[in-house]
């Protein structure tokens, strides 16, 4: 199978795209041409990602050729940027009909963003000889954005997390609802282990506070806030992004003359974690964190409650995320603007309330969708095996 993945970002488009990549490489392996991209496993593959993107140092730590094409959005942009941002596209449409002479893959695979669209527009159309290959788009979050509505209309099938998606897409008989695919390797912490490695006790609660890879400022800020009284009841996880990274560690200097060691000795703060994200969530009781897409999958696969603040800026996608785990009982949403007010509160009153919590652990363990990667991959297999689009 030769597999173009045209994705960007972090959470809602890296992440899943290469758990299924991996799901992939497990079920549909076969030798690599000569002269043509070659993972370590032997399929072939080629991810494509946009220049100065923030996905190639992740898409190469996991071996995987990488090449990127010019691309811009032209939603809602200003009328100064948008002749450049056109100019972009189009440069964009000639790379991606180059990447495909070149790479003839069997199918192509979307998670969204605007950097797909040049890629999925030059994707329907035949290539001399070469006719198109077929293709699969994944929409991460509930209510799929504008760059996804459109790849949907090239794309031969549509999976989504949630069946609530299937609503935003009139051709639902090419929608198919898998889960949202996680991460590679989260599955492999358990409680225990992850408590040892983080070195954290198990008779104090454990709330996690974090926004991503970049950060949450006004989740730091409100955690930073309240931080010296949830350290007397509980213990903290707090990934802060590595924006807020250096407020952080200064906070945390001016709290150790403050506060006594034993409270200090809770308090776990990192800009980022790779691997160790999932030990950090198979510990937590309790999260706090915005409602990107990742919340859909992740938390249900460890069972972890969440007060979930959506990102304001983000149109409505984290606030329908949000709302669809607070509908089923998993989670409770505080809109950005009421955190520092209720972020104390909130937090004491959900881990006062183990009879509470526990329920809310169950409806989020009902939302679980473990083998979602698995799904999309066979999606792909069968794309790729039933032969090329029509010419």
């Amino acid at each position: 199978m030769r597999l173009l993945i045209c994705a960007g970002g972090t959470g809602g488009g890296v992440y899943p795209a290469l758990a299924i990549l991996q799901a992939a490489r497990n079920e549909f392996a076969q030798p690599a041409g000569s002269g043509e991209p070659e993972s370590s496993s032997g399929e072939q593959i080629l991810w494509v990602g946009s220049e100065g993107g923030m996905e190639a140092d992740l898409v190469k730590r996991a071996g995987v050729p990488f090449t990127t094409i010019p691309a811009a959005g032209v939603h809602g942009v200003g009328w100064r940027a948008l002749p450049g941002n056109l100019w972009r596209l189009w440069r964009g449409l000639l790379a991606s009909r180059r990447t495909l002479k070149r790479f003839r893959p069997d199918v192509l695979f979307f998670t969204g963003g605007y950097l797909a669209i040049p890629m999925a527009f030059a994707g329907r159309f035949p290539l001399g000889v070469y006719a198109r290959p077929r293709s699969l788009v994944y929409v991460p979050d509930i209510e799929p954005g504008l760059a996804l509505k459109t790849l949907a209309r090239f794309a031969d099938r549509i999976a989504v997390t949630v069946d609530p998606s299937k609503a935003y897409f009139s051709r639902t008989d090419r929608v198919v609802k898998t889960g949202y695919p996680t991460r590679p390797g989260l599955s492999t912490w358990t409680r225990a282990k992850a408590l040892d490695a983080l070195h954290l006790s198990k008779d104090i609660p454990i709330l996690l506070a974090f926004g991503g890879s970049s950060g949450a400022r006004s989740i730091n800020q409100a955690l930073l806030g309240v931080l010296p009284d949830l350290l007397g009841d509980m213990q903290v996880i707090h990934i802060s992004g590595k924006l807020d990274w250096n407020a952080v560690e200064e906070n945390r200097k001016r709290l150790e003359s403050d506060l006594p060691a034993e409270h200090m000795q809770r308090y776990r703060a990192y800009p980022y974690l790779h691997e160790e994200i999932g030990a950090a969530m198979a510990a937590a009781d309790l999260a706090v964190s915005r409602a990107g897409a990742s919340c859909l999958g992740e938390f249900p696969l460890f069972s972890l409650p969440a007060i979930l603040v959506p990102y304001p800026h983000a149109w409505r996608y984290q606030m329908v995320n949000a709302q669809y785990l607070e509908e089923h009982g998993a989670a409770v949403v505080v809109k950005d603007s009421d955190l520092p007010a209720l972020l104390l509160p909130t937090v004491r009153r959900l881990i006062g309330d183990p009879q509470g919590l526990s329920q809310m652990r169950s409806s989020m363990s009902a939302l679980a969708q473990p083998l979602a990667a698995e799904r999309i991959a066979s999606l792909l297999s069968s794309l790729a095996t039933s032969g090329r689009g029509a010419a």
